[in-house]
């Protein structure tokens, strides 16, 4: 074949390669054709790359191209030209549609055999120019997600309690910190009839977005409930049935809900697979709250047993979180509840059990370390000496 009739031949491959006319890109291709990348990611062989030129065709509309300078030697023909196509039907390299129209420069060389083209060698602007478009979209993105969080951020501190309660001879000092942006710990306090006071510590599974719309789901069914029963067993009951049919099947909620009478210093209580909260005693003793019951959520139709304590003077609870015990340092070692049960019963009074248990935490995670789950903590203390 004539220089010219090679371009001819060339000309013809990259308009049926544009039309996707996979029977006349047959008909010019050697039976042993070798493509060496011309599109990212393509295999090389005739199936290959007519699975190239399939993808490019479901993904791109308006498809059309320029040759802008041709040479053609011996058995090779090399082409410059670009291509301009409208990203609108799919997906291509990571890349959503856009709807805009993208244009890539190439070079290719083609090797001519009877005939035929049997061998295509090719470098084009597309994986740059498509790098850029995912790049940007990544940007778009992630910007979006950060402003999602920061709405569901003010949404979840707007649902923690503003107000701690004041009651004489108590002092009720909680801490929070999640471990994104919003997170699956919640706390709160319920004021019920004469005088009693409700108080939640919950778990919701998961962190981030999902775990906070599931934390803010029991959050208020536990508030709605807890104001028709004076059961703290009753009131987990309920909410579970109700968490059942509210949330996903693979989420549930850990919540130890206890109610406080101020006056007689009983403290009523349930716990649905909590973390066992700790009383510290007089005696120096840190004896465990338990009460058996199933996580929010699981199942219908869990009861939850229900028991009761009463605080002498000096003496405080401890609710908290698994973020408190599953922190690591630097060596991998997790707090863990041993060390946590310790530091509880050897507590003194020259200052909070809270504020001393996170001065632990801190410096056993060390400087550097990286939060891996919300951490919550409450303590009630009844004082020593009372008014």
């Amino acid at each position: 074949m004539s220089a010219e009739e090679n371009k001819d031949l060339v000309r013809r491959f990259f308009e049926a390669r544009i039309k996707a006319d996979l029977n006349a890109i047959e008909e010019m291709m050697a039976p042993d054709f070798i493509s060496h990348g011309m599109f990212p990611g393509q295999q090389p062989g005739r199936e290959g790359f007519k699975r190239a030129i399939v993808e490019v065709s479901a993904a791109f509309s308006d498809r059309r191209f320029v040759i802008e300078e041709q040479v053609a030697t011996g058995d090779k023909v090399v082409s410059r030209y670009s291509v301009h196509l409208t990203h609108d039907r799919g997906e291509y390299m990571g890349v959503a549609p856009t709807g805009r129209e993208v244009q890539f420069k190439v070079i290719a060389i083609h090797r001519i055999e009877g005939g035929k083209i049997a061998e295509e060698w090719g470098a084009a602007t597309a994986g740059a120019e498509l790098m850029g478009q995912r790049l940007e979209q990544e940007r778009i993105e992630r910007e979006r997600i950060e402003q999602e969080l920061e709405v569901a951020q003010r949404i979840q501190q707007a649902s923690l309690p503003e107000e701690v309660p004041e009651l004489e001879g108590w002092q009720i000092s909680p801490h929070y910190r999640p471990a994104r942006e919003v997170g699956g710990d919640f706390y709160d306090f319920l004021e019920l009839e004469e005088g009693r006071v409700g108080v939640v510590v919950g778990d919701a599974t998961g962190k981030g977005v999902p775990a906070a719309l599931v934390m803010a789901s029991a959050r208020s069914m536990l508030r709605a409930v807890a104001q028709t029963s004076n059961s703290p067993g009753e009131v987990l009951r309920r909410v579970n049935d109700a968490l059942v049919t509210d949330i996903p099947a693979t989420m549930f909620v850990t919540c130890f809900y206890a109610v406080l009478d101020p006056k007689s210093a009983s403290l009523r209580y349930a716990n649905a697979g909590h973390d066992l909260p700790y009383l510290r005693r007089t005696s120096g003793e840190a004896e465990e709250l338990r009460a058996r019951g199933m996580p929010l959520g699981l199942m219908p139709g869990m009861g939850y047993e229900e028991k009761a304590t009463v605080l002498k003077a000096g003496e405080v609870a401890l609710f908290y979180s698994d973020g408190l015990v599953e922190a690591h340092n630097p060596k991998g070692e997790m707090f863990g509840f041993p060390r946590l049960r310790v530091l509880v019963a050897k507590h003194g009074e020259e200052r909070s059990l809270g504020d001393s248990l996170l001065e632990e935490l801190y410096s056993f995670t060390g400087e550097e370390w990286e939060q891996e789950d919300d951490i919550t903590l409450l303590t009630l203390e009844r004082s020593a000496t009372r008014s």
